[in-house]
C-alpha cells in the first residue's frame, strides 16, 4: 500500500478529499477547489505580485532569495503557472493557431513531410507562446466544418490543403480568421508560402534528359480528394484540383511533353508499389526513367521494379521529390544508399508559415515567402542502357 502523502500541500490535498468525501455522504454537490492565483503566491512569499509573475516566469531581474521563496511559495499552493483562460481574456485571443490539413490527420502523419513542416510551425509558434490545434479541412458536405466553424483559433495555417481548400477558406472568412497557405493556389487575402514545384520538377526532367532518356514516366500525387489510380489523360488532368500535383506534373511535362502519367491514390510507400507494379507489368516498352511526385511513392517504385526483376539505375532510374531521411532497409537487395531527388526545406516552409501567422495577430505586416528545391543526385538515377 503507498504511504501517505506528507507536508502542508498533501495535507490541504487529503483535507480536500475529505471535504468532497462528506459533501457526496451528505447529498451535496462537492465544491471544487479553486485555482491558486499568483497573487496568493506573491502574498504567501512577502513580495509584490509583479515579483512574483517575473520570478515565476524567469524573465527579469528578481533576487535569488526572492526567487526561491516564490517558488517555494508556489509549489506549497500548487500553483503550476499562469491561468491561459485568464491571459485569454486579458489578450482578447485565444493563444491558438489552427493548422488545417487536407487528409485524414492518421493519413497526414504518415508522410514525413507533413510531420517536419508542423515540426517548422510549432519551433516558431511554440516559441511565440502560441499553441497548436489540429484540424481537418472539410468537404462541402461533411460535418467535418464544425471544428472550423466554432474552435478558438486565432489565425490558420493551410498544410496541403490544395484539394479541398474552398470550403475551409469559405469558413474562415466568415469569422475573419487570418490565413496562411503552405503551396496552395492564389488564394484572395491569404499569405502564400510558396515552393517552386513546377521548376523544380522541369530541373529533375531536364536532368533525365541530358542522361539520355526519353521514355519517362510521371507517377502523380492525387489529384482530388477521390483516391482514384491509374492513367492520366487530357480529361482527368483537366479535372485536377490538387495544386502541387498539377505544378509537378506540368513542370515534368514541360520537358516530356508526351510523359505518360499514372494517377496514384495517396502519398506512401505501398501506393508508389501499386503504381510500379501497374507500370512494370505491362506488356511492350518500359519506360527508361520515373519521376515520382514524392519520395515515398519513390521508395514503392523502385521496390516494385526489384521485384519484376529490374536493377536500379541500370534498367530504370527513379527519381523523388521532398529529401526526407529513406530507411537504407528499403534498399537491402541493392546498392542503392541515397535517393535521386529535389530536396525541399520543408520545416523552412512551416516557420515561414508561423511568423507570417504571427505578424498578423500582432498587426505587423506578413511577409510571403517562397523557396527553391535541390536536385540532389543520388543512386538512383543514370543513363539508360543502350
Amino acid at each position: 500500500m503507498d504511504e501517505p502523502a506528507t507536508g502542508p500541500g498533501a495535507s490541504r490535498t487529503e483535507h480536500h478529499r475529505e471535504d468532497a468525501a462528506d459533501a457526496v455522504a451528505a447529498g451535496r454537490t462537492p465544491v471544487r477547489p479553486r485555482r491558486p492565483t499568483l497573487s496568493a503566491v506573491a502574498r504567501a512569499a512577502g513580495v509584490a505580485p509583479s515579483t512574483a509573475s517575473l520570478a515565476f516566469s524567469g524573465s527579469g531581474p528578481v533576487s535569488e532569495e526572492a526567487k526561491a521563496r516564490v517558488l517555494a511559495a508556489a509549489a506549497e499552493l500548487g500553483y503550476g503557472g499562469p491561468d491561459p483562460r485568464a491571459r485569454s481574456l486579458r489578450r482578447g485571443r485565444s493563444g491558438v493557431i489552427g493548422v488545417v490539413m487536407d487528409e485524414r490527420l492518421s493519413d497526414a502523419f504518415r508522410d514525413p513531410v507533413n510531420v517536419l513542416t508542423l515540426d517548422g510551425i510549432a519551433e516558431v509558434a511554440g516559441a511565440a507562446g502560441a499553441s497548436l490545434l489540429l484540424v481537418r479541412s472539410p468537404l462541402d458536405d461533411e460535418q467535418g466544418a464544425v471544428p472550423l466553424v466554432d474552435a478558438p483559433m486565432d489565425a490558420v495555417v493551410l498544410v496541403g490543403c490544395n484539394v479541398r481548400i474552398d470550403p475551409a477558406v469559405a469558413v474562415l472568412r466568415r469569422r475573419q480568421i487570418p490565413v496562411v497557405a503552405i503551396e496552395a493556389d492564389d488564394i484572395e487575402g491569404a499569405v502564400p508560402i510558396q515552393l517552386d514545384n513546377r521548376e523544380a520538377s522541369r530541373r529533375a526532367a531536364a536532368f533525365l534528359r541530358d542522361l539520355g532518356h526519353e521514355a519517362v514516366t510521371i507517377v502523380s500525387l492525387p489529384l482530388d480528394g477521390s483516391r482514384r489510380r491509374g492513367p492520366i489523360d487530357a480529361e482527368r488532368e483537366a479535372e485536377g484540383i490538387a495544386f502541387t500535383s498539377l505544378e509537378r506534373l506540368r513542370g515534368v511535362r514541360g520537358v516530356f511533353p508526351d510523359a505518360v502519367a499514372l494517377e496514384a491514390a495517396g502519398s506512401s510507400v505501398e501506393e508508389g508499389r501499386i503504381a510500379g507494379t501497374a507500370l512494370f507489368a505491362v506488356d511492350g516498352p518500359r519506360p527508361t526513367a520515373v519521376v515520382a511526385q514524392s519520395d515515398v511513392l519513390a521508395v514503392g517504385v523502385i521496390s516494385a521494379a526489384l521485384d519484376a526483376g529490374l536493377r536500379v539505375p541500370e534498367d530504370v532510374s527513379v527519381v523523388g521529390f521532398d529529401g526526407i531521411t529513406v530507411d537504407d532497409s528499403l534498399f537491402h537487395r541493392t546498392r542503392i544508399r541515397q535517393l535521386t531527388t529535389l530536396v525541399q526545406p520543408f520545416v523552412q516552409k512551416g516557420q515561414a508559415a508561423a511568423r507570417a501567422a504571427l505578424a498578423m495577430l500582432e498587426g505587423a505586416e506578413p511577409q510571403p515567402a517562397a523557396f527553391r528545391s535541390e536536385l540532389r543526385i543520388g543512386d538512383t538515377t543514370g543513363p539508360p542502357r543502350a
